[in-house]
């Protein structure tokens, strides 16, 4: 029974302890997706008021982002994580006591939502940060393989128990297990005691980081963990290249993929096994990902988000769902391996000072940066086609994933951090 359990849970407590609350936390997100539209319509709101909730939780990302990153390099993360899970608990919880109270209004959820979204935006760069300080440098990427099966499990999941909790007790009580995660999380956080980040080889880089230590001013601090991004080819690089799959590829799946789905697919029922396909290929991933040993990690990765990007390609040219099912299953396990190799090798390459603030400028470039292209996706495709608007995202979406690959320090990171990382000063 002692050896079902991964070696990296075993042995790690602090990591244990992160691990068990953070689960049921993302499964409640996972949850929370499917229940919060539910929610909008049973109080009476529009599709319109749908996205305006939704954009609601979005829009704080684009705005408190970088301050977050800021915020998690100058105070404890686990702190910063613990209040903003109180935070969500308290603003979840306010949505299903209005819902079940049978008093919410659309504009009570905006609001409740954008103050979710912005205790979020504090939330991630503290997660991404606060890893290497409860996991030892070789085992990051099995860290973070295991928090990507527990995302890749809930999409197939959490729709599940979302449709089952709304059917049972309705959207309320589907967000108050939401809710509740948070609470959960948040018991944990309390009791987390992380260690000093434990990676000698970043010693003399972490040396030359001393400048960034937390203490400036906030336009300094950003200004530091600026210079970390551009003077690494493989940083700005591979941000590039996400901003390109997260603006130009994943409108396919979030708005034209369900939209071709009504229209020739059986609609809902029909695009939910694509989803949940994509679910069970991450699920593959991540497992994968957790026994994986390259040497070269993120030339693997580069090559990942290649065959990630044929997404729109395979909803567009794919002749009938059960392929497109398939094939959506081969890019999710290409996604996990993506996303796993990308984090661990930011943990791993950048100084702990300064990780925070990195993963700020990740996540606004990325996911910060993704509703832009949801909102152009389908005037676009009203324009000039549907599928000519799929294929057009294909190759936009590829091509930015091969130039990646072809980027000389993205295929020489090695898996291991080096003494010093000198200036790149161009791509070549």
């Amino acid at each position: 029974m002692k050896q079902l359990i991964p070696a990296v849970l075993r042995e790690e407590p602090q990591f244990a302890q992160l691990f068990a609350g953070q689960s049921l936390s993302l499964l409640g997100d996972r949850v929370s997706m499917v229940a919060l539209p539910f929610a909008v319509l049973s109080v009476g709101g529009s599709a319109a008021d749908v996205g305006l909730v939704g954009a609601a939780a979005l829009l704080p990302l684009l705005l408190f982002t970088l301050v977050g990153g800021v915020w998690a390099d100058r105070f404890p993360r686990h702190r910063i994580m613990l209040i903003s899970d109180l935070v969500r608990f308290a603003a979840q919880g306010a949505v299903a006591v209005l819902l079940i109270a049978g008093v919410a209004e659309v504009p009570h959820l905006v609001v409740l939502m954008a103050v979710f979204g912005s205790a979020s935006a504090f939330f991630m760069p503290a997660a991404t940060g606060l890893l290497p300080l409860v996991v030892p440098a070789e085992r990051l990427r099995e860290a973070n393989a295991l928090r990507g099966l527990v995302l890749s499990s809930g999409m197939v999941v959490g729709p599940a128990v979302a449709g089952a909790l709304v059917f049972l007790a309705g959207p309320g009580g589907a967000l108050a297990l939401d809710a509740v995660s948070f609470a959960v999380s948040a018991a944990f956080l309390v009791r987390l005691r992380p260690r000093p980040a434990q990676n000698p080889a970043q010693a003399e880089a972490q040396d030359e980081a001393q400048d960034d230590a937390p203490g400036g001013s906030f336009l300094s601090e950003l200004r530091e963990g600026w210079r970390h991004v551009r003077s690494r080819t493989w940083v700005w690089s591979g941000m590039a290249a996400m901003s390109v799959y997260h603006v130009v590829v994943l409108p396919s799946i979030f708005v034209l993929g369900p939209v071709l789905s009504e229209q020739e697919w059986g609609g809902a029922a029909g695009w939910s096994a694509v989803t949940a396909a994509f679910g069970i290929g991450s699920v593959v991933g991540d497992l994968w990902a957790y026994r994986l040993r390259p040497a070269r990690p993120l030339a693997l990765a580069a090559a990942a988000l290649a065959v990630a990007s044929c997404q729109a390609l395979i909803i567009g040219a794919a002749p009938s769902l059960t392929v497109v099912a398939l094939l959506e299953a081969v890019t999710g396990v290409a996604v996990s391996l993506f996303f796993v190799l990308w984090e661990t090798s930011l943990q791993t390459h950048i100084p702990e000072q300064a990780l925070s603030r990195v993963s700020s400028y990740d996540n606004l470039l990325s996911s910060g940066l993704m509703p832009l292209g949801l909102l152009v996706a389908g005037p676009v495709a009203a324009a000039f086609g549907l599928r000519p608007t799929l294929y057009a995202m294909t190759a936009i979406g590829v091509p930015a994933a091969l130039l990646l690959l072809c980027v000389p320090a993205v295929r020489r990171l090695p898996d291991h951090a080096e003494p010093a990382e000198p200036t790149e000063p161009a791509l070549v």
